[in-house]
């Protein structure tokens, strides 16, 4: 089950009484280019956005790092949104290891294992695909290239090991949905095609 658009826009709404911050925006971003993929793809438009809109729903509890993938799996799962709760689990992981994370690993060890256990065991279907590749697609203020996001989100976390691994699994995601709606994603995207002229 999910919720409507307007219980999702709501449920983003308080969270951002809760935790003010640019992730509210980015989060908008993450669920505009989801609806507009998606309609190429004949994907669901609205599930896509929700999905989007509630992908880092965890960061309702105040600032962390890894904590807010299963904060909102959880809290998800509270309001019996399951597929949300999966959404909010997978965004943050295109290699499928939450030890490939670029935050701080800020849960207990049960928590990592039995996030790893579900990421290990669960098959992405193609919403786990575009919630991950539009949260490489979305700044707070802009949709951007990939390259842009890559280089805000590593001048803010850093280099690790598996940065390229990541950058190279993100890559492909754009590749498969390209794949499916014939063009460059960017050409889809109005403000990245403008930023092109």
């Amino acid at each position: 089950m999910i919720p409507t658009r307007e219980a999702a826009e709501l449920e983003l709404q308080l969270a951002s009484e809760l935790n003010p911050g640019p992730w509210i925006n980015h989060s908008k971003n993450v669920a505009r280019a989801a609806e507009i993929i998606s309609r190429f793809c004949k994907l669901d438009g609205d599930k896509a956005y929700i999905f989007g809109l509630l992908h880092d729903i965890g960061r309702r509890n105040g600032p962390s790092a890894v904590k807010h993938t299963i904060d909102g799996y959880r809290y998800m799962l509270s309001k019996s949104w399951d597929e949300v709760a999966v959404i909010c689990l997978t965004h943050s992981y295109p290699t499928k290891s939450i030890y490939h994370d670029i935050g701080k690993m800020d849960i207990t060890l049960s928590d990592q294992e039995e996030m790893d256990q579900f990421i290990q065991n669960y098959n992405y279907n193609d919403y786990d695909k575009l919630i991950i590749l539009c949260d490489a697609l979305a700044l707070p203020d802009r949709l951007c290239i990939l390259e842009q996001r890559f280089v805000d989100t590593t001048i803010r976390y850093g280099v690790w090991p598996f940065t390229v691994l990541r950058w190279t699994a993100t890559y492909e995601l754009k590749k498969y949905f390209e794949s499916k709606i014939g063009c460059s994603l960017y050409e889809i995207l109005p403000e990245i095609k403008e930023s092109f002229k």
